[in-house]
């Protein structure tokens, strides 16, 4: 994890958005307990299911994963009755989202699993004081492909990290 933890973008910013991993993802485990151990602050998702609005929500600690409900995607996250976290954008915004995916070719395009979560989280970013975060892709040498598909909502990626790179 260190090519994650060592990026200059990393280590500049103070307000992190990362996902909790799949067994399919690249593991975040390790990044989120080193977010913590630096003193950073930390937000995962929290998707609304039937719609393609997400919330980026604030951790407590990395423990504060083990407190997190299973959601029918087997992801791990804040339940919908849980209004005592911050919501980032309610506060001082993000300064940086590492974001999955399942295909990413090199010129920033991101093919997710086709909810438009994370470009739908964007667009609300840049309406945010702070602005848009710097965004960086997560990836596994075989997601990076020639192109993928995009539409008009797809919002670029500014840097995909991989762990030969």
């Amino acid at each position: 994890m260190m090519w994650v933890i060592g990026h200059p973008k990393y280590q500049e910013s103070k307000r992190i958005a990362i996902f909790l991993s799949m067994p399919d993802e690249v593991q975040t485990e390790e990044i989120i307990k080193d977010i913590f151990k630096q003193g950073k602050e930390c937000f995962i998702p929290r998707y609304k299911p039937q719609s393609n609005h997400m919330d980026m929500l604030k951790l407590s600690s990395a423990e504060d994963i083990s407190s997190l409900a299973l959601t029918s995607w087997n992801i791990l996250q804040p339940g919908d009755d849980d209004s005592t976290r911050e919501e980032a954008l309610a506060g001082g915004g993000l300064d940086l989202i590492f974001m999955p995916g399942l295909g990413f070719d090199k010129k920033g395009n991101r093919l997710g699993r086709g909810k438009g979560y994370y470009d739908t989280y964007l667009e609300r970013c840049m309406k945010h004081p702070s602005g848009k975060p710097y965004t960086i892709a997560l990836a596994f040498r075989e997601q990076i492909c020639e192109s993928v598909p995009v539409t008009e909502n797809d919002v670029p990626i500014d840097e995909i990290l991989y762990e030969d790179c």
